[in-house]
């Protein structure tokens, strides 16, 4: 029996024989998980034979085995389209089969855990892959509140409890987002375009367990973050222009005591931007 070969895990690999070993550097990715995977069979350049893999602490390990548990596959006839090509009138969909667990970060705030467990093939169609997903309730966080600030950082409007993502919801919120007091201030991007950008204060809070567990968050402190929501003239970034683009706006983190023009200075001297004062509307 063939062991797998071309493995590759992370850009920190240290291969032995059979064996790879790999130490995360992302202090935010360190999952616990124990997973066999049969690999996708007939593609060497990527997975080309049964691993088993684990994981804990920042640190994975995977040895190569021999092809004891077989790839899924189907065959899909293509022969029936007018755009099809292919000699054999279709081709082989493949994808791994996997049996274990992972559990890592939710990738929420604060940190939660999402808890994965693989029951066999791995195609990322819902229809047929076969797996088991949750993300644990007692380590989530819940968001609670959202609220906007005035120019001089003071309770504006809070948003009500109940609020549906619909038509009617989306009304009542834009109608609180326009009213709110904001201030403009003029800039030049770093290829010295001159622009201007429309900035509001905004808060939001999470608190500690969800569902069922929601009575946690009488034992953790809230997570409560300000941020400055930042609204661009026009395009801006090295990334304008290209087909990517570049952004017309987003939200930064702000430090106690900031206020608009504290927030926005510190943003344009972190991106290369030249900060030319608020202007007056």
């Amino acid at each position: 029996m063939a062991f797998a070969k071309h493995y590759r895990w992370s850009d920190n690999d240290r291969r032995m024989g059979p064996f790879i070993y790999a130490r995360e550097r992302d202090k935010l990715y360190r999952p616990l998980a124990l997973v066999l995977s049969s690999g996708r069979g007939e593609e060497p350049e990527y997975e080309g034979g049964c691993t088993l893999r684990a994981s804990a602490f920042g640190h994975t390990f995977i040895a190569a085995l021999p092809s004891i548990v077989r790839p899924w596959k189907r065959w899909v006839d293509c022969s029936k389209y007018e755009w099809s090509r292919s000699e054999a009138g279709g081709y082989w969909d493949r994808h791994p089969r996997e049996y274990g667990f992972s559990l890592s970060g939710s990738g929420r705030v604060g940190g939660g855990q999402f808890l994965q467990v693989f029951l066999g093939a791995q195609t990322h169609d819902s229809r047929t892959t076969q797996d088991w997903c949750w993300f644990l309730p007692w380590t989530e966080w819940r968001h609670v509140r959202r609220s906007l600030y005035d120019l001089q950082g003071g309770h504006y409007w809070t948003e009500p409890k109940g609020l549906r993502f619909d038509h009617d919801s989306y009304v009542t919120r834009k109608a609180a987002e326009d009213a709110c007091p904001s201030k403009t201030f003029a800039f030049k991007d770093y290829d010295g375009e001159a622009l201007t950008a429309c900035t509001r204060i905004e808060e939001r809070e999470w608190r500690f367990g969800a569902g069922w567990f929601k009575w946690l968050s009488v034992f953790r402190k809230p997570i409560i973050r300000r941020s400055l929501d930042i609204a661009f003239s026009g395009e801006t970034g090295e990334r304008k222009g290209s087909w990517k683009g570049g952004t017309i706006g987003h939200s930064i983190e702000m430090l106690p005591g900031e206020l608009h023009e504290a927030a926005f200075c510190r943003y344009c001297a972190e991106h290369q931007m030249t900060y030319e004062g608020e202007v007056v509307l």
